[in-house]
């Protein structure tokens, strides 16, 4: 008894719900593809849409361009790292170089080459001394930061367009929103049918902000792992290197 009252009791709600949603002919209806939208948004809307379309190409070129130089910096240090170990071990200090600068884009090759060049500039011949030593050991620490700085080349952009994409986006709901009740002014109408177009317009910045922030931000953590993980190699083969140099010292 109890489910057959509550069933006869909501019968009634899909006809209310269409009624409600029917109001003002089909004013709310027409439009509600997405070049319809575009098409009825204010310009300050359409400004802010336009803003996102500029960043959402930006953080995607900045994606494209940090993925292919990271796999080429993998790539390179994989085929760099045994060719230079095998020359070091030889005591061919020349070929290491050479190994290294054949491997531009080698995060491990522009930070061993440095070191290596200036331990060399003191020349091949007599003692290796505690100064030559610090000094290729300050040219490694030099080379890191700078090559550290290329890693992160692009990254605070794309943490700039994550966390202020939805920002933009919610601005131009508001105004969209702001918009679409002065129209209920001016119209004097009510109900859902007049308000549901400006609203539906406007939400359409918040949607595409969300759209351009969640993969900025997405990327942005990704490549900043990536980057760390860099780091952690980089100083290991500085210190590696420091090694060796204190061991050839000592012969």
């Amino acid at each position: 008894m109890i489910l057959a009252h509550a069933a006869a009791s909501f019968a009634h709600v899909p006809a209310t719900l269409g009624m409600f949603f029917q109001e003002e002919g089909g004013a709310a209806s027409s439009g509600f593809s997405v070049l319809g939208m575009l098409k009825n948004m204010g310009w300050i809307d359409l400004v802010v849409v336009g803003v996102l379309f500029i960043m959402s190409i930006w953080s995607l070129a900045v994606m494209i361009d940090r993925a292919l130089y990271f796999s080429a910096a993998r790539k390179q240090s994989r085929e760099f790292a045994p060719k230079v170990a095998g020359a070091l071990k030889d005591g061919r200090l020349d070929e290491a170089i050479k190994v290294a600068d054949r491997s531009k884009k080698s995060h491990l090759a522009e930070v061993v080459t440095a070191g290596l060049q200036e331990f060399r500039s003191y020349g091949s011949g007599g003692a290796i001394t505690d100064e030559q030593i610090e000094s290729s050991k300050r040219a490694l620490e030099r080379s890191e930061a700078i090559v550290h700085a290329k890693l992160k080349r692009g990254l605070g952009s794309l943490a700039t367009i994550g966390s202020t994409a939805p920002f933009i986006g919610l601005f131009g709901t508001v105004i969209g929103i702001l918009h679409a009740f002065q129209q209920i002014a001016t119209q004097k109408t009510s109900g859902i049918g007049a308000v549901a177009g400006g609203i539906s317009e406007a939400l359409v910045t918040t949607a595409f902000g969300l759209l351009v922030a969640i993969p900025a931000v997405m990327c942005f953590n990704y490549f900043t792992n990536k980057v760390e993980s860099f780091d952690v190699e980089m100083d290991n083969s500085s210190s590696e290197l420091v090694d060796y140099f204190i061991k050839q010292s000592q012969r």
